[in-house]
């Protein structure tokens, strides 16, 4: 069928074979897409904490392309990264268990080259420090990964993948990281003590600890950076934190207690995954209230928006699936079939 199809394309008028391609019929050759998926140019990365593995998905038809053995007996990555020149993918590993709960420390991160699939490096934080969260920040071009307990924010150089500093949390379980697009400061969500530290990334220092509940959740920016979001584990709502003033303002309610959740492109919506309901809330920004939800896969933990703003993503922990949401449609168009208890989501591309 294949070489048919080329041989079709080889005697094509050039016009009409331009028109084809930009209505996206060649998307199906080799592939379904079945969610009215257009080539995106990157590739979805899929951490999954029950085999040890990641998976690589091609967005378009919804298959893994390959899987990265973590190589790990004992213990696994929980979050991903990758490079802005798709060379490189960062995991590390966290442990033996979840934040707060005893378990065996991990003390490196594993990186991964794309192309290969194969681990070329390691950083060594030296001794156990549960590292969790990894963001490359383009501006500076540095690795800043959580490491919760040595209660810092760890700083590694790319290139030589070396530890080059630390910023303080001041709190315990620091898990989750979101960074404002300059680069300038960080928002850190620790876990068990209920607070969101405020960092100088900078100057590499503490500037604000906010208290929000007895628990807190993941943590996201919104897309102008004036608003950081993080969910009460002890009740079914969202704090919603002036960044101007380092001060929780607002609680939005939610159908059911929040996970992670990620902010648009456009600036107008908070997707809020629900674990217990396989849903997921989506916000207004504006008026800090929950507007529509969508049903999903079980659930429902971590949430990554495509770059394009077009597509999100969403990881069902206990259905070994990652579900597809058309954001022009609010609705799940598809799902991946993926490893045991995916969680982490990244993108490269």
């Amino acid at each position: 069928m294949k070489c048919l199809f080329n041989s079709i394309l080889a005697i094509m008028h050039p016009i009409a074979l331009l028109m084809l391609q930009m209505s996206g019929i060649f998307l199906a050759v080799g592939g379904s897409v079945g969610t009215g998926q257009k080539r995106s140019g990157g590739m979805l990365l899929v951490v999954n904490q029950g085999d040890k593995t990641m998976s690589i998905v091609d967005p378009v038809t919804l298959k893994e392309v390959a899987v990265v053995d973590e190589k790990q007996t004992t213990m696994h990555a929980h979050e991903v990264a990758a490079s802005p020149d798709h060379r490189s993918i960062y995991l590390p590993v966290y442990g033996s268990s979840g934040v707060g709960s005893p378990g065996l420390d991990g003390s490196e991160m594993l990186v991964v080259d794309a192309q290969t699939k194969e681990i070329t490096g390691r950083v060594d934080f030296g001794h156990g420090v549960r590292p969790h969260c990894v963001i490359y920040e383009p501006k500076r071009k540095l690795l800043y990964i959580t490491t919760e307990l040595d209660k810092t924010i760890t700083i590694v150089d790319p290139k030589t993948l070396k530890v080059i500093g630390t910023v303080p949390t001041g709190q315990e379980q620091s898990h989750m990281l979101a960074i404002t697009q300059d680069g300038k400061r960080g928002y850190v969500s620790n876990v068990g003590p209920g607070t969101v530290s405020v960092l100088d990334l900078i100057n590499r220092k503490t500037l604000a600890v906010i208290p929000v509940s007895k628990g807190t959740q993941r943590i996201a920016l919104s897309h102008d950076d004036k608003w950081v979001f993080t969910s009460d584990t002890e009740a079914p709502r969202m704090a919603a934190i002036d960044t101007a003033t380092n001060t929780l303002v607002k609680w939005i309610d939610l159908p059911g207690h929040g996970y992670g959740s990620a902010a648009t492109a456009d600036g107008k919506w908070l997707l809020v995954p629900i674990p217990s309901k396989n849903l997921v809330a989506v916000v207004d920004i504006q008026t800090l209230t929950v507007t529509r939800t969508i049903p999903v896969v079980s659930a429902p933990q971590e949430m990554l928006i495509r770059p394009d703003g077009k597509f999100a993503y969403v990881a069902g922990s206990s259905a070994k699936k990652v579900a597809v949401i058309d954001l022009s449609q609010w609705k799940m168009t598809g799902t991946v079939d993926v490893g045991n208890n995916p969680d982490g989501l990244g993108w490269i591309q």
